[in-house]
């Protein structure tokens, strides 16, 4: 049987039959007790079957329309199903009509929305609420983490002025350490191990760089280095770092002020409460007001190995916010201020998002002391864009050299598979039962789109090119007492020569 074109619902009518069978879904289920998921899907199915005996829907529908109502009785609407895909970064909404995702490096407006601001705003008390959040008229901008380890911001309209902005950071499910880093070609295996060394013996690092440049991914990485006999101490305004391999862990997280708004804690008042709690080392998952001051006596107080991050555009440029945010809290000199700087940080990693997307370590620099006045850097390696011309002329290939990445971009699609050929998902929608039903998903049916857009993206990426380069050394390192301190020198030598 053919099915005629004319037959097919509109949007709007999806719509009210999305409603309609919710509240159906609802009045059939027995509230007054707990409710089972499979029991929930149960009644759903046996609600859109009731109703396609009279009204024609095709099955991709029948299939969204099980998801949908499954999530916004259950879960977060239209969220959860952007938040299990996998290939989506970042969410950004916009009030309730204007959803935007970041999926494969690119950001673009998907076709989803809410039915109502009511119903965004449900679904914002739901998440505040799982974290024991408030937000409100008076607490309008609240920082919220998923159980998924997702990252919320919310920001309430009225501050907010086209209306309620949520915007949802997804990080990888499975953690990204070094190697995984040096796989894809984010940092050279050489400067990989040369701060392995640095992490074990004890230097300060400060890792700078845009936002979504992957500062925390990077300092779960390096933290993977520290030794599992000492107690570190994190600090964050949302616990984002996920520490592996260190038994003594403490980990602290800002506290927002209540209702009558007093009682918070802040960064600075965690870095100072850490301070007396033995650390061996302390980890501040950002800096980024007057906490800087203490962020940087403690790294001059005898806990080496400390590490932080900061939002900046170069090595230089974080310098001088650092000086920046030494003055919000204190009335300093300059002098006085960058010979702190320069008395705390050792190193300072630079990373940077390329214009193909790709996360990179773009600068790795030394903080040698103070001359003339001015913080001293001495970069150790810099990160060279290949040119074009080497490349074809048989240059080297740096993102292909290692197994599993060969021939695969830098999202891991293949770059020989043929797009095209994708394979009929659905054939004869009239062979389809109830049993095809119960067993597939909507996103099974959105695998064509995916294959599509990827498709896109392999073409856009064979025309613009992806960015070559590699890490290369500019300079040893100067200040080597450390490491002469916890017996590294000898293999730093080793590695440096």
């Amino acid at each position: 049987m053919k099915i005629d074109e004319y037959m097919v619902p509109e949007e709007s009518d999806i719509s009210c039959l999305r409603e309609k069978l919710k509240r159906e879904v609802i009045s059939e289920l027995d509230l007054n007790r707990d409710v089972e998921d499979e029991e929930v899907r149960k009644v759903i199915d046996k609600c859109i079957l009731r109703q396609a005996d009279t009204d024609y829907i095709p099955l991709k529908e029948k299939l969204a329309l099980k998801v949908e109502i499954y999530n916004s009785i259950r879960k977060l609407d239209i969220l959860s199903e952007l938040l299990e895909d996998d290939t989506v970064s970042e969410i950004m909404i916009n009030g309730p009509d204007n959803i935007f995702v970041e999926q494969n490096g690119i950001i673009r407006k998907t076709d989803k929305s809410f039915d109502s601001p009511y119903k965004l705003m449900a679904i914002i008390q739901n998440i505040a609420s799982s974290a024991n959040r408030l937000v409100n008229d008076s607490n309008p901008i609240v920082d919220v983490i998923l159980e998924d380890g997702s990252r919320v911001n919310i920001v309430l309209s009225g501050v907010s002025l086209d209306g309620t902005a949520v915007t949802i950071r997804k990080f990888p499910k499975e953690r990204f350490d070094m190697k995984k880093l040096t796989d894809i070609g984010s940092i050279d295996e050489g400067a990989a191990n040369f701060l392995k060394m640095m992490v074990r013996a004890g230097y300060n690092i400060f890792i700078s760089g845009g936002t979504g440049s992957g500062k925390t991914t990077f300092l779960n990485a390096l933290a993977d280095y520290i030794p599992e006999d000492e107690r570190v101490i994190t600090i964050e305004d949302t616990a984002e770092l996920r520490i592996k391999g260190v038994d003594n862990l403490v980990r602290l997280e800002v506290k927002n002020a209540n209702v009558e708004g007093s009682n918070s804690i802040s960064i600075k008042d965690l870095i100072r409460a850490s301070l007396r709690m033995r650390p061996d080392r302390i980890i501040v998952g950002e800096v980024r007001d007057e906490a800087a001051i203490d962020m940087l006596a403690a790294m001059n107080t005898g806990h080496d190995g400390s590490i932080s991050t900061g939002h900046a555009n170069s090595v230089k440029d974080m310098m001088l916010r650092l000086e920046t945010m030494v003055l919000m809290g204190a009335d300093l000199p300059i002098r006085a201020i960058r010979q702190q700087i320069a008395a705390a940080l050792d190193i300072v990693v630079h990373l940077g998002r390329l214009r193909d997307r790709s996360r990179r370590v773009l600068e790795i620099s030394e903080v040698t002391g103070m001359e003339n006045d001015e913080i001293v850097l001495r970069p150790l390696y810099i990160f060279e864009e290949e040119k074009a011309s080497k490349k074809m002329n048989g240059g080297s290939d740096m993102s292909r050299k290692t197994d599993g990445y060969k021939d695969k971009d830098m999202w891991g699609i293949d770059m020989n598979e043929n797009t095209d050929d994708i394979g009929p998902l659905l054939t004869d929608i009239d062979k389809v039962d109830k049993e095809f039903f119960n067993g597939y998903s909507a996103s099974d049916f959105e695998e064509v789109n995916e294959k599509k857009e990827f498709g896109r993206n392999k073409v856009r990426l064979q025309r613009e090119g992806r960015v070559e380069g590699r890490l290369r050394k500019i300079n040893d390192l100067m200040n080597v007492s450390k490491l002469e301190f916890a017996g590294l020198i000898n293999i730093y030598r080793e590695e440096a020569f």
